[in-house]
């Protein structure tokens, strides 16, 4: 029991991360760098352009307005937890949904194959 609690707990830390979306237009440079792809000058670049010229409408604009920042890149950095504005906030929350089920098949498969459970049954997890 206490095996099987100590994987879920794992697996739960290890996709903590994709559960909080981290909005842009009001982050601060600490904020930024806890994206994975983030880095103190992309972050720092990010703030710059923003108190410059005022918030991202979207994440066309932060392509266009911080250098280095191309679609595909603001694509990854979305997939790991950047959003533009409420609304890519929402959007970061509702990609999230699908990343917990995930990782309760993930945790599901550990226990199986670490022999946890006790009846011998093979859990079913549905999507």
């Amino acid at each position: 029991m206490l095996r099987k609690i100590m994987v879920t707990a794992a697996m739960l830390a290890a996709f903590g991360h994709a559960y909080a979306a981290v909005d842009v237009n009001t982050a601060n440079e600490a904020a930024l760098r806890g994206i994975k792809g983030i880095g103190p000058a992309k972050a720092k670049a990010i703030l710059e352009e923003r108190d410059a010229h005022g918030p991202y409408k979207d994440t066309a604009d932060l392509s266009k307005r911080v250098k280095g920042m191309g679609g595909h890149t603001v694509e990854r950095l979305q997939a790991e937890g950047l959003a533009v504005g409420p609304a890519g906030a929402a959007a970061g929350a509702q990609a999230a949904a699908p990343a917990q089920g995930k990782a309760a098949t993930a945790t599901a498969a550990a226990a199986n194959a670490a022999g946890t459970q006790k009846s011998g049954a093979a859990v079913v997890v549905k999507k």
